[in-house]
């Protein structure tokens, strides 16, 4: 037994063979302890009952409880009230938003330019046969997901507008109050045809419709890249063109 007082297992320990003996805990230390955790218990407790009742009732229960509220007790209820509102709104348009839906022409100022004021609306209008315009549906969708409070909704654009341009799609409205605040028309605008989740995500928030927490332009370094190219193109220019001048004969 490694934990027997014995004189063999002390000069084991003394080699380090055996482990140190378990020093029994203090009776006071225990005792201190379990006061300690009796004491936590009996504050959670007096917090829960001191809390006000209507902390824990929903909206329908507060309606039903208002007669026993004094005058003190029904301005609280009543900030309360509104908090919870405002937490069932939010609730509300998670469940309604979050996926990227499709429209038509003649529900466009119903679902868009008529949303509600403080919701912002992304709008695309496609077309199945151009494939830049396949992947920013892909890309709307996992974004609509992300941030359910906006309102994400695609539409085949010869149903809302008659003989628009290819070359114009895809095409990106953000509508803000009935009003567009800002738009990507065309593969170009609309980030190329590699065009990154990412990169469509920072360019919704840089027009405020999103709250990203990209830290920076996904395509920040893609651009740093091509700026250090022209800049190397330049200067190679420039060396030639001051090399070809020294070798130029002296025609007097």
């Amino acid at each position: 037994d490694p934990n027997e007082d014995t004189e063999w297992n002390d000069v084991l320990r003394g080699f380090g063979i055996l482990p140190p003996k378990e020093k029994p805990k203090d009776e006071i230390e225990e005792m201190v302890l379990r006061l300690q955790k009796e004491a936590e218990g009996k504050l959670h407790l007096f917090l829960f009952v001191l809390v006000k009742p209507y902390e824990r009732m929903n909206l329908k229960e507060l309606k039903e409880a208002e007669d026993d509220f004094d005058e003190a007790d029904m301005k609280a209820v009543e900030m309360y009230r509104q908090q919870r509102l405002q937490e069932w709104k939010r609730l509300q348009r998670r469940q309604k938003y979050g996926e990227l839906r499709e429209i038509c022409g003649e529900q466009y100022v119903k679902e868009v330019t008529n949303a509600p004021e403080d919701v912002w609306v992304i709008i695309h209008l496609y077309r199945t046969s151009i494939p830049m315009c396949l992947l920013v549906n892909q890309h709307l969708g996992l974004l609509a997901r992300k941030f359910p409070e906006a309102k994400f909704v695609k539409a085949i654009v010869n149903s809302c507008i008659q003989n628009y341009h290819d070359r114009c799609l895809p095409t990106i409205f953000v509508y803000k109050n009935g009003q567009i605040k800002g738009r990507f028309i065309g593969v170009a605008e609309c980030g190329g045809i590699n065009l990154k989740v990412e990169e469509l995500e920072w360019k919704l928030a840089e027009a405020g419709a999103i709250k990203t927490d990209l830290e920076e332009n996904p395509k920040k370094d893609i651009m740093d890249m091509m700026t250090f190219s022209m800049q190397n193109i330049s200067a190679h220019k420039n060396t030639n063109t001051k090399s070809s001048d020294v070798m130029k004969p002296n025609i007097t």
